[in-house]
């Protein structure tokens, strides 16, 4: 019969190993012995297994202390503990020194070669897990991209199949969500590399001066035009150019990227004769595309040009597993930066808070926490102090989200409005208050509420927000 997978059974009593390795062979299962935990420690260093049998009590070190340290030397190893004394702070112990089940003894044969086929599966969907995320990070170059959710891998998985391509890329996701970092690993990963990546916010250039920026100009193309100046489209030529908050642009200019893609040429302002190009395309955005097409401020024509190959980036409480290694990343980040020495390792109840919240500003916004919890911290962990008052009580926005008659704003499931809606009200409903108290004037109202100008000016387009009467 071929073996279906390697078992190392450690127990101090020679019958039951006998048994053991009865039932489990016959079942098809390799199987090693081991008679205390030193053995087993001796035997899994020479080849990981894809599962142990443990006793609990054993001469020695003991089933508890051996489970512990087999765990250092592989984190991902299936170990189930057996116990003729099985009580719920037994199980709790073994659960929390990593193992994965507990058998009562006396047990029935098909119980065991239940637990070890289950034991098995786990063990290869993680090796196939692993496998995966060493052959994404050999092809596509992350750069610093954290994220192993299987959103993200869906993501990378896709990323590595049009890097190649010359097809031009709509990265769509909120504001926060790494959508430059997207590009960048699509431009390094494909046979641009090594020429330019030119990223270009559409939002930030004046509107009346970004085909300036876009397509160049002739001396004395307009008043100003002092000198002749190359375009960045022709700055970018044979690598990749980067048209972030894409949805900003006027109409003519639209007319002009039409084209642009279509012909691979351009005509720089004042000059009469067309400029060819070798670019890729890569553009991004935080609104509605589809939305504004409908609405008539986008063309349909662009849009279907641009989305040859879409991305939807998810928010970043959609994808709660990427919290503690973003965390960690941004821990040792701000350390060097800051000259500290602050623990990666985070405690349960920190990692909670940090999992339960939102996230209105994605990543950014966790990177944001924790740069200021690296700073504040007294100590050399982060603990809960050293989180923001929104992450350390996430019924502070409901109390912020009060009406005017001083009545808690309550969310009503049954209509199908979510706590992120009343959370985005609120965040209209501050913005508009800032803006209002700094006569309309943008950047100090970015600084009254904490945020950098660009990300106020995104917010106050996506939620369209109108100065109040």
């Amino acid at each position: 019969m071929a073996k279906k997978g390697s078992i190392l059974v450690c127990d101090d009593e020679e019958i039951m190993r006998d048994v053991l390795e009865t039932v489990l062979s016959g079942a098809g299962y390799k199987v090693d012995l081991a008679k205390t935990g030193e053995e087993a420690l001796e035997a899994y260093e020479h080849k990981p297994y894809d599962v142990v049998l443990m006793d609990v009590s054993m001469p020695g070190i003991g089933g508890l202390t051996t489970l512990e340290e087999i765990i250092k030397m592989d984190e991902d190893a299936v170990v189930l503990m057996v116990t003729a004394f099985a009580t719920f702070d037994t199980a709790i112990s073994a659960w929390e020194k990593g193992a994965k089940g507990c058998i009562r003894k006396p047990f029935k044969n098909e119980q065991i070669l239940a637990m070890v086929a289950k034991g098995i599966k786990s063990r290869r969907n993680e090796e196939e897990r692993v496998t995966l995320r060493q052959a994404m990070a050999s092809s596509v170059k992350r750069d610093s991209i954290i994220g192993r959710s299987e959103k993200m891998d869906e993501i990378f998985r896709l990323v590595e199949r049009i890097a190649p391509a010359r097809s031009t890329v709509l990265i769509q996701g909120e504001s926060g969500t790494g959508k430059e970092l997207i590009a960048k690993a699509i431009h390094n990963s494909s046979q641009r590399a090594e020429n330019p990546f030119v990223p270009v916010n559409c939002s930030n250039i004046p509107s009346d001066l970004l085909e300036s920026e876009l397509f160049g100009h002739t001396k004395g193309a307009f008043t100003g035009a002092v000198a002749a100046k190359k375009g960045l489209f022709e700055v970018a030529d044979t690598g990749t150019i980067f048209l972030d908050e894409i949805g900003d642009l006027r109409p003519e200019t639209q007319v002009r990227l039409l084209r642009v893609i279509q012909e691979r040429e351009f005509t720089p302002l004042g000059e009469t004769k067309s400029v060819q190009i070798d670019v890729r395309i890569i553009a991004a955005t935080n609104v509605d595309l589809k939305e504004a097409v409908k609405n008539g401020v986008f063309r349909e024509d662009l849009y279907y040009r641009l989305s040859v190959v879409p991305i939807e980036l998810p928010p970043l409480r959609d994808r709660k597993e990427d919290v503690l290694p973003l965390a960690q990343f941004f821990i040792r980040k701000y350390n060097e930066e800051n000259a500290r020495q602050i623990s990666e390792s985070i405690s349960p109840s920190v990692l909670s808070l940090l999992e339960s919240y939102y996230y209105p500003g994605n990543v950014r916004e966790l990177e944001n926490i924790i740069e200021r919890a690296v700073v504040i911290a007294p100590t050399d962990e982060i603990t809960a102090d050293c989180l923001r008052p929104e992450v350390l009580n996430p019924e502070l926005a409901k109390e912020m989200m009060k009406d005017s008659d001083g009545k808690s704003g309550q969310i009503d499931i049954s209509q199908g409005v979510t706590f992120y809606d009343e959370v985005k009200k609120f965040e209209i409903d501050l913005i508009q208050r800032a803006l209002e108290q700094t006569g309309g004037h943008q950047s100090r109202a970015a600084r009254l509420l904490g945020l950098n100008a660009t990300t106020l000016n995104s917010k106050i387009k996506s939620y369209n927000i109108m100065p109040r009467s």
